[in-house]
């Protein structure tokens, strides 16, 4: 497992019971987590005093349930990149912390590369993996279809200090985006993508991973550059295996540019047990 080891502003202090408890900076909360299937062993006096405790719904959905008035938003960090962390309906914060792996992962790419870098993110949220590569030197294009995560990932980078880096955001629909850019006959060294497991495009097009993720990589590879320097893919998508990546990687980019794979699970440390909590699958090309 690839293990976000080294965060000072986030911990996982505990799991069970289905649920997870988190610091957030100075802030606690409580969240639902489909993975934790084990019991809360004891309910502790950490868990009772959370800052703030998301109920799921049993129609759907669910809300946030304060003990004490928060900030609307607030600020953590990780080795020099900065983060607004708000709690949103859907349960989430805006930043997954699990990803710390690979923005140190891309940030080395990019730094030890010896040559300027052009980095595509698609399904980009919040600007995580775009603040990292901008971070190190990475000319950066982030694409989202949701405008209020594409401001989100402007403020990010704005707070992180980066707010001269070349980094052009762009509100769209990602499939669209690609298609113009191969018209265009635009390039990038490195492609990032965070694919839903499902999802429907403004036309009532339909998205499912399972049918639609490789013709979509085989679609990028056609704006990779003649010296491409990595390919990465998160999945959240539940039952999907890392192998599955590792597959398509190599029927892909390992067939036109040989290169290495590495693909695996992501997790993060839990405090209280000394265990992992898995958070999803990568999938690594690099030259």
């Amino acid at each position: 497992m690839f293990a976000a080891q080294d965060w000072k502003d986030y911990e996982l202090i505990d799991t069970g019971g289905g649920e997870k408890l988190e610091r957030w900076g100075s802030i606690v909360l409580r969240r639902p987590d489909p993975q934790i299937i084990w019991p809360l062993v004891k309910e502790t006096a950490p868990w009772k005093k959370a800052d703030a405790h998301y109920h799921r719904s049993s129609s759907g959905g669910g809300s946030w349930e304060y003990k004490k008035e928060l900030p609307e938003r607030w600020t953590i960090s990780y080795n020099g990149l900065q983060f607004h962390i708000k709690p949103t309906s859907f349960k989430h914060t805006g930043l997954f912390p699990e990803q710390a792996v690979n923005w140190s992962w891309m940030r080395e790419k990019i730094a030890s590369a010896g040559r300027p870098i052009r980095v595509l993110n698609l399904f980009a949220y919040t600007g995580g993996a775009s603040v990292a590569c901008a971070s190190a030197g990475a000319n950066v294009c982030h694409v989202d279809a949701s405008k209020g995560v594409v401001q989100w990932a402007k403020e990010n980078l704005q707070l992180s200090g980066l707010g001269d880096r070349p980094v052009r955001f762009i509100t769209d629909d990602v499939f669209k985006f690609v298609q113009r850019e191969q018209r265009r006959g635009s390039k990038y060294d490195a492609i990032i993508m965070d694919p839903p497991s499902y999802g429907r495009g403004p036309n009532g097009e339909t998205w499912k991973l399972e049918t639609d993720l490789y013709p979509f990589v085989e679609s990028c590879m056609s704006i990779l550059s003649d010296q491409p320097l990595f390919f990465l893919i998160n999945s959240y998508t539940t039952g999907l295996s890392a192998s599955v990546l590792k597959n398509i990687l190599a029927l892909s980019l390992g067939s036109k540019f040989g290169g290495d794979i590495t693909c695996g699970e992501i997790g993060l440390p839990i405090t209280a047990s000394g265990l992992h909590l898995p958070c999803g699958i990568l999938g690594r090309w690099e030259a």
